[in-house]
């Protein structure tokens, strides 16, 4: 069955520009903003509606996601909901709004939930800066019940998150289990909302992070025969 045609302005914008995608970019591809522009010329806004087709399923990255690319440019990943067809597109109620936004980084004290970097806040060894935003994530009730939470995450643990779903029943039993003091220490760090990492584990952290050779030489500075 044959596509209709992107340049069919029966279809809203959206619709348009997803077939544009399809037709003219394909999947795995580069495009940029100014592309958009081009195809799109006259039409406000073409690019946020590339962007709405997020909500239907469509894998479109940016420079947060794909660090391969600029600020300019986005990848087609994968295609989504097809929205051009009858009955399709219609926005989901549970689309962010921009307020829903701030709160909810406010409510996560304006970092990553997965690994607790800022926005701006340079990745260890690298030159890259992260950038926060907001995931969706299923999360398996004590119930049984799937629920879709939203969290905030920084680009790299959205790429790395895509998928997973968080089972709260799982985390629940393993608090029952713990004895006294580790049930203190884990509720110390809840209360604080934050982890004081010994010097051991940073220092275990950095070892990890170490070549081969090199990590023989801290075995040998331990008395430990290389391996």
């Amino acid at each position: 069955m044959s596509l209709p045609s992107w340049t069919d302005e029966k279809f809203g914008t959206m619709k348009r520009a997803a077939l544009w995608l399809v037709t003219v970019v394909g999947e795995g591809n580069v495009f940029t903003k100014e592309e958009v522009k081009q195809a799109f010329p006259g039409v406000s806004q073409a690019d946020r509606r590339v962007r709405d087709l997020r909500d239907f399923g469509w894998r479109i990255d940016t420079n947060r996601e794909d660090l391969g690319l600029n600020q300019h440019e986005q990848r087609f990943v994968l295609q989504g909901e097809p929205v051009w067809e009858p009955g399709k597109g219609t926005r989901p109620a549970s689309s962010i709004t921009d307020t829903q936004r701030r709160e909810i980084l406010a409510r996560d004290g304006h970092h990553c939930r997965s690994c607790g970097i800022t926005a701006g806040e340079t990745y260890a060894g690298t030159f890259a800066s992260a950038q926060l935003d907001i995931a969706r994530r299923p999360v398996i009730q004590a119930d049984g019940k799937v629920k879709v939470e939203l969290v905030a995450e920084c680009n790299r643990c959205r790429v790395g998150g895509k998928g997973l779903t968080a089972d709260l029943e799982a985390v629940l039993v393993r608090v029952d289990r713990l004895d006294g003091l580790n049930r203190k220490t884990l509720t110390d760090w809840v209360a604080a909302d934050a982890r004081e990492f010994a010097e051991v584990e940073r220092l275990w952290a950095d070892i990890r992070t170490l070549p081969a050779d090199s990590r023989n030489k801290i075995r040998e500075a331990l008395g430990l025969p290389p391996v």
